[in-house]
């Protein structure tokens, strides 16, 4: 019987994989130059923590969350989401009492939710994302946008589209709510059954509904905007003042609601206009979560993140045809004609190495033809040929694949000549 892969889960092969290193690597360069500092926590927590902070209404929650119970009868779930993570070592590891603040932080790591699998979406995907907890300056969440804006440029995505809106703060979102109750109660039996239960709950839950999304009452629900108290509106504009100081283009758009109970203030979503990219258009979405520290047994320590799928990241490249300057390539291939000219060739290559000069030599003790071959799939730079005669007179030929020219080299100097042509 064979054993396939669980759906909703992938192989990243070679030559595939070189593309999520490749992405990572201007991740970590991007948040480099950001100030942000890698964190990286456990793929499973305690399920308590997923309820606290996401939240009991949300479509995470109740349909999509991986959780089991372990052998000591403690319920842990698999991290649908890495925000909530961050947050509790951040209150478990006391880090809001570093001196150097606010503090600023990304991960990059597997998440785990049991929906649908469709194109870019997966039962296990890999996120990318950042955290910045302690401030409540507009300007850091601008910073924490452009820092998103910047991920996707800097691998050539053009046809991006930012959208932002303000979810107001305690006040704002109180008023706000007890007008969707009043708009949606007369006629919530037409809706669906997760919408009806969190008409109570959290009513702004029911503009992201995925069933209903085109029944008239959604179109004319009443605004978030229209709710801002005085404080919340000041916080929008300023954030808005800075994106287009930064010259970064977006837009408003009331209607837009993230999909985690523990945002307010400032939420943002980043989209591909790219042609063909398919009716899920959203790349990465994120905002202020302020409260969720308290939440999680922490102090009143304010805080704004993102989040991004790498897979979606992929699909957006090869919607607008952008290839990744992947370096796929050897230094060196060394081949072995004859039982000893071949071990020499292993030590050779065991050498090499060891001076920092990616090589390989043939291991089917293939004739001379298939082991060029070979090098020449490896887009080896150099090829190193040593045969029995050669090893009796203490020398090694090596080919430029490049130019062609070959030339005879002592052994002696065989790797200083390999460094210095590589140079």
């Amino acid at each position: 019987m064979s054993i396939n892969i669980p759906r909703g889960t992938q192989d990243i092969l070679p030559g595939e994989v070189e593309k999520w290193q490749y992405i990572e690597k201007v991740a970590r360069d991007v948040c480099r130059r950001f100030n942000y500092k890698e964190i990286r926590t456990p793929i499973f927590e305690h399920t308590d923590l997923f309820l606290r902070s996401v939240g009991d209404t949300t479509d995470i929650v109740q349909k999509e969350m991986y959780t089991f119970t372990d052998r000591g009868d403690r319920s842990l779930t698999l991290r649908p989401e890495g925000t909530a993570a961050v947050v509790r070592s951040f209150v478990e590891q006391k880090l809001f009492g570093n001196p150097s603040q606010p503090t600023k932080l990304y991960y990059i790591g597997p998440m785990f939710r049991y929906e649908r699998p469709q194109a870019g979406r997966f039962r296990q995907f890999v996120q990318f994302g950042v955290e910045a907890l302690g401030s409540m300056d507009p300007a850091i969440d601008a910073e924490v946008i452009a820092l998103a804006m910047e991920v996707y440029q800097s691998l050539g995505l053009k046809k991006l589209k930012l959208v932002i809106n303000s979810l107001g703060d305690k006040d704002s979102r109180t008023a706000h709510r007890d007008a969707l109750i009043k708009h949606f109660e007369p006629r919530i039996d037409e809706f669906c059954g997760d919408c009806k239960s969190r008409l109570d709950k959290n009513p702004m839950r029911i503009l992201d509904c995925k069933k209903d999304r085109d029944h008239e009452l959604m179109k004319s629900a009443p605004s978030i905007l229209e709710y801002l108290n005085e404080e919340s509106k000041v916080y929008f504009e300023k954030v808005q003042s800075y994106l287009t100081e930064f010259g970064i283009d977006f837009e408003i758009d009331s209607g837009l609601v993230r999909g985690l109970d523990y945002y307010n203030h400032t939420a943002f979503e980043i989209m591909s206009n790219a042609e063909g990219f398919g009716a899920i258009t959203t790349l990465c979405g994120g905002g202020r979560y302020n409260g969720l520290v308290e939440d999680i047994g922490g102090p009143d320590t304010p805080g704004i993140g993102f989040a991004l799928s790498i897979e979606r990241l992929l699909s957006a490249l090869k919607a607008e045809e952008i290839e990744l300057p992947l370096e796929e390539t050897i230094d060196c291939y060394v081949v072995g004609l004859g039982d000893n000219a071949s071990a020499k060739a292993a030590t050779l290559v065991h050498q090499l190495r060891k001076n920092e000069v990616s090589a390989e030599k043939d291991y089917l003790n293939r004739k001379v033809k298939a082991q060029f071959k070979a090098a020449d799939r490896l887009g080896a730079k150099l090829v190193g040929v040593i045969g029995d005669d050669e090893l009796e007179r203490n020398v090694i030929n090596v080919k430029d694949m490049d130019s062609g020219n070959q030339e005879e080299v002592l052994l002696t100097e065989f790797i200083a000549y390999i460094k210095e042509k590589l140079r």
